[in-house]
């Protein structure tokens, strides 16, 4: 049987599914990535900031010849004590190299390193894949651990990586899945032998799909399956629930419509499958309406977040907010007004600046409309315990927040067309069809808060021009989430009849 290459990261993806590797290797080119370009970012930046943890080390550059790796680090092995990042090692053709290897006098220890906030079952069989490799070289492995992110640490003036990063010893937990690991890593030669180009193996889905993490080849595994299926059900239906009426057989609409399911998930199935007419219950949008008080304010924000903290006084992935939309309305019958903010990416105070624009745009004390309460008022709070100078004006905003969510969330309003979602990417279309203005996919660079984010932190490594055409971007996309609030507002205003 010929043993295929596995590296840490492929044997973890074959403890989640063999199949992804076989698709890799075979049909890599259906894959549709699932992480975005900021989360590999983080990931890069947190790994190489972790070296410096334990004082000077020497790192081993990436090489695709990867017996040049490992042979440079034979070499360093001799110099202990020392640190060497990316050690790199093969046994048997399974190949790792260690993020930080701590080479002492008495034996080794490993730190895997994640820019995680906490420490997942997938890095515990990294690890202990690692600490596979090295004992079955004969490496005398005195302690495995991991190095991951403290989200409770506050960043100061000075950025202090010891308080940045938790480290927790899993040695024990790491010997105890030697056996495990030797045995996966047999299965997985098995399977691959067996499986050639032409041979595409038969794997049933599963939740194996979506955790640890949603599988690139999602779509492409489901293809066949009925449209609409149960997993294309919304508003927060458990997946574990959508497998239990799959592994039952029950997978279309039609299937699963005398199920016994919250009445929510049935209404969805109910309109889709009958055609039904939009549900609008008046009262409920009198009452929301009735709430707003002038001058009305639409406002919504961008952020982004970063593993390391970039400012003093943030928090490791704090929601940084670097833009707002706001349009306004100051009176019955008035014309709407719209203003906006976007940071300078090298302005080291956006954050206040945001702030204090955001104050002066919205003085009086009106509706502060937004699409989800739990985001904007979230922000202003971080934003006061930032500033304690703003703390009032902060507080003056959230006690004025009135959430547009609310109706679509609670199905006080609901159309086929929102497909079980109260998003308003999905809740803006289905409202108004035929509206190009009002279609995100027409935008000319940012479509939706991910890529706004990427654009933003994209910035600094960009030329004058492609900046100003980022920049339009970023303006143009979040002036429409804005816009759509007050076309939510406009169609309120036709259900109950007010001109």
């Amino acid at each position: 049987m010929n043993k295929i290459h596995l590296s840490k990261s492929k044997y973890c993806k074959s403890i989640q599914c063999n199949k992804i590797l076989w698709m890799d290797k075979y049909k890599s080119e259906v894959a549709i990535p699932t992480s975005r370009d900021s989360v590999l970012k983080n990931g890069t930046e947190v790994g190489e900031l972790a070296r410096d943890l334990f004082g000077d080390y020497t790192n081993i550059e990436f090489n695709k010849d990867l017996n040049i790796m490992v042979a440079e680090t034979r070499k360093l092995l001799k110099n202990k004590p020392n640190i060497i990042t990316e050690a790199s090692f093969n046994y048997d053709n399974n190949f790792c190299s260690v993020d930080i290897l701590k080479n002492n006098l008495d034996g080794m220890e490993i730190y895997e390193v994640k820019s995680s906030t906490e420490v997942q079952d997938i890095y515990l069989d990294d690890a202990s894949y690692q600490y596979f490799v090295l004992s079955n070289l004969g490496l005398n492995v005195k302690k495995v651990c991991i190095v991951y992110i403290n989200n409770q640490y506050i960043r100061g003036k000075k950025l202090e990586i010891e308080k940045l990063f938790n480290i927790e010893d899993i040695t024990d937990i790491a010997k105890s899945k030697q056996d495990e690991i030797r045995k996966n890593i047999e299965i997985t030669n098995k399977y691959m032998n067996e499986h050639d180009k032409n041979n595409e193996p038969k794997e049933d889905i599963g939740m194996k799909c979506l955790k640890p993490y949603k599988c690139e080849f999602w779509e492409y595994c489901t293809r066949n399956l009925p449209r609409p299926n149960v997993f294309d059900i919304g508003g927060g239906m458990h997946n574990s629930k959508k497998f239990e009426k799959y592994y039952e057989g029950k997978i279309s609409f039609k299937d699963l419509q005398n199920e016994d399911l919250n009445p929510k998930f049935l209404e969805q199935i109910d309109f889709e499958l009958n055609n039904l007419k939009p549900k609008i219950e008046k009262e409920a949008i009198k009452e929301l309406m009735d709430s707003l008080k002038y001058p009305l304010y639409f406002i919504d924000y961008e952020t982004y977040q970063l593993a390391i903290p970039e400012i003093e006084g943030t928090r490791p992935y704090q929601q940084l907010p670097f833009q707002y939309s706001l349009h306004i309305i100051k009176e019955k019958g008035a014309p709407i007004e719209h203003k906006e903010f976007l940071a300078e990416i090298d302005d080291p105070d956006y954050i206040r600046h945001f702030a204090e624009s955001m104050i002066k745009d919205m003085p009086e004390n009106g509706s502060v409309i937004i699409y989800n309460k739990s985001f904007e008022p979230a922000r202003n709070n971080e934003i006061a315990r930032m500033y304690p100078d703003l703390k009032d004006e902060m507080d003056r905003i959230n006690s004025n927040i009135v959430d547009f969510l609310e109706p679509f969330k609670q199905r006080k309003y609901y159309t086929k067309e929102m497909h079980g979602s109260a998003s308003i990417k999905a809740v803006l279309p289905a409202l108004y069809p035929d509206d190009p203005e009002l279609d995100y996919h027409n935008l000319p660079v940012v479509h939706n808060g991910g890529e706004a984010s990427e654009a933003f932190l994209n910035l600094k490594n960009k030329s004058k021009k492609e900046q100003k055409e980022i920049r339009h971007g970023l303006l143009v996309y979040c002036e429409l989430d804005t816009l759509a609030m007050v076309k939510l507002w406009e169609r309120f205003k036709e259900i109950i009849g007010e001109k």
